[in-house]
């Protein structure tokens, strides 16, 4: 698989464990848990009233709860690791499964086994976004590296100047000065590149490894199309492979309540088995070096022991301070802030294929005498109107389909669009989901299969469209702003010293090479590479925002004002997006005609 992905920093043993596991199990059980809930309310635990009531309590409290989790979880990981993570959430939502289906009662046996799988679910869902920046970063020769080789060739045509002097001076009597052992000892850039490529010459020390950084690459909007279709994927898997299980364990002699506990369990196994490939496959992840369980209880102070590949002190941030930044990230980079708004879209038209669809289509069936059942109760539709199911089932399967096909073409394009117009493709999604928003919001008939309106289709395939581009736009905007950080000067660097009116070879040989400005600025202020957790965590809470008033907010208009309301809040939510790209595109290309 990993020959077909763009270039990427990652090997491709943890680029295919991201792919496989982190991002297509990270909605496939979302998927089968949300599908069969309802199945232990009735079969497992044996409840005939009320169940539409307690499905949704049981949703809404998930999804309240994970929009506390996801930042928490996303700051855990720029402490611990994002595998660590992924690990520990896998495992807590195997733990989950399976005692979900112990429950006596649904609250609160029940109620505590669907908030253990939000805790999980929202640390495996998060993982998504923050593995990203790690796996498509490019290494190139930064900025730093460049200056250190002019440094050098500066400094060969020095020494070779001297060596042709040299046997004048030696042949005078004058005073020829030497050097101090206080300077001899002293530790300073210029002459600790110079031992560098001393040691490196020699045959018993291997070089140094080169300072890099992170560079934009067309990578991160093409593996982003890849990370869609394997979420969409995902929900193929536990349509086709998860759900059918209790009906197969039935067929085989199980009773129903059996059948759905052995249901449960065989997909509490796959998550353990998940949580362990990914705990193997993402072992030395790029940019994840030094962080451990350990790191939990450290300090928010340097470490003398540890030191990055630029020779600055690896600095410990306290959790205030990492979310601050990632906050403050969201206003001053229009790219992580144009990340935040599409991810809290793109959550939100999640909510509108897999909730307000179906709502919508049994209200027209009911409104049309079609069916006798309650519009506003999702679990009826299954057994009291079976053709409204059936007909919501294909709509949202179209709409799935649709985003399924365009998911690595939204990432071809992100990756082959005009340098400095990348939220161009953000752009079309928003006026997609505009456009099919406000079409379905409008229909009259949606059984397009049998002479309804027309528009019907057209809209369902453009929400499918407006949603995966939004998704996948979005994490290719955070990944460019996580690895693309503007160019800042460092303490005792060139810039720095430029900067300050001095020259490199007179300041930069005085300049200690780990200087106590350097490590309280890199103590003050993380590197985004070390925030991309917390930027992940951020970015899941503007989506659970997007899903929590969408489903109170657009709930109460669907039944005091028309059904077709939250389709027209989600079109207001686009035509937000749609302005606030339209804002930061025209900014650049004004900025770059002057």
């Amino acid at each position: 698989m990993a020959r077909f992905l763009p270039t990427l920093t990652a090997t491709r043993l943890q680029a295919t464990t991201y792919l496989l596991g982190i991002a297509l199990f990270s909605i496939a059980f979302l998927v089968f848990l949300n599908s069969s809930i309802s199945f232990v309310v009735t079969d497992v635990i044996g409840r005939t009233h009320a169940v539409g009531d307690a499905v949704g309590t049981l949703g809404f409290a998930d999804e309240l709860l994970a929009l506390v989790a996801c930042p928490a979880w996303g700051l855990l990981s720029d402490r611990i690791g994002v595998r660590t993570v992924a690990v520990l959430g896998y495992a807590i939502v195997g733990i989950s499964l399976v005692a979900l289906v112990q429950s006596r009662e649904v609250y609160p046996d029940l109620l505590l086994g669907r908030l253990g799988f939000s805790v999980g679910g929202a640390a495996c869902s998060t993982m998504v976004t923050a593995v990203l920046p790690s796996m498509v970063a490019r290494r190139v020769r930064s900025r730093e590296e460049e200056e250190q080789q002019k440094a050098v060739a500066a400094n060969r045509d020095v020494r070779r100047l001297q060596d042709e002097d040299r046997p004048s001076r030696d042949s005078s009597r004058g005073h020829v000065a030497t050097a101090s052992v206080s300077s001899e000892l002293t530790i300073t850039p210029g002459r600790y590149q110079s031992q560098s490529r001393s040691r490196s010459r020699h045959p018993d020390n291997p070089p140094l490894k080169l300072v890099e950084k992170l560079d934009e690459t067309d990578g991160t909007s093409q593996l982003a199309g890849f990370v869609g279709m394997f979420t969409g994927i995902g929900a193929l898997v536990a349509l086709v492979g998860f759900l059918p299980l209790p009906a197969y364990f039935q067929k085989h002699g199980s009773t129903p309540a059996a059948g759905v506990q052995y249901s449960f369990y065989l997909v509490g196994v796959v998550a353990f088995v998940v949580a362990v490939g990914i705990f193997f496959g993402l072992r030395d992840l790029p940019g994840e070096e030094g962080k451990s369980i350990t790191s939990l209880w450290r300090a928010d102070k340097p470490s003398k022991a540890k030191l990055d590949d630029d020779l600055t002190p690896r600095a410990s941030y306290s959790y205030l301070t990492l979310l601050t930044q990632s906050l403050k990230l969201g206003f001053t980079d229009p790219s992580i802030g144009l990340g935040y708004v599409g991810g809290f879209v793109a959550r939100a038209s999640s909510v509108g294929i897999s909730l307000f669809i179906p709502l919508f289509v049994n209200a027209y069936f009911v409104r049309e005498g079609l069916c006798k059942s309650n519009p506003h109760n999702v679990p009826d539709i299954r057994d009291e109107c079976a053709k409204a199911y059936l007909l919501a089932s294909g709509l949202s399967g179209i709409a799935e389909t649709a985003a399924l096909i365009c998911a690595p073409l939204f990432g071809w394009l992100g990756g082959r669009i005009v340098k400095g117009m990348a939220e161009l493709p953000l752009l079309g999604a928003s006026m997609m989901g505009i456009l099919g928003y406000v079409g379905f919001g409008l229909v009259e008939n949606p059984d397009a299969f049998h002479g309804g309106d027309r528009w019907a289709m057209l809209s369902i395939i453009a929400i499918g469209i407006s949603q995966i581009g939004s998704i996948v736009c979005s994490l290719a905007l955070l990944g460019r702003g996580i690895n693309n950080a503007p160019e800042e000067p460092r303490p005792g660097t060139a810039d720095t010293l430029r900067a300050n009116g001095h020259t490199r070879n007179s300041d930069a040989e005085a300049a200690p090479l780990l200087s106590e400005s350097a490590s309280d600025t890199r103590s003050a202020v993380p590197d985004r590479s070390e925030l991309k957790g917390s930027i992940a965590g951020i970015y899941s809470l503007a989506g659970g925002a997007g899903i929590l008033l969408l489903t109170k907010l657009g709930g109460v208009l669907f039944d005091r004002w028309t059904p077709g309301a939250p389709f027209f809040m989600l079109a207001i939510f686009n035509a937000v997006l749609f302005l606030a790209v339209a804002a930061v595109g025209g900014g650049a290309a004004l900025r770059r005609t002057r």
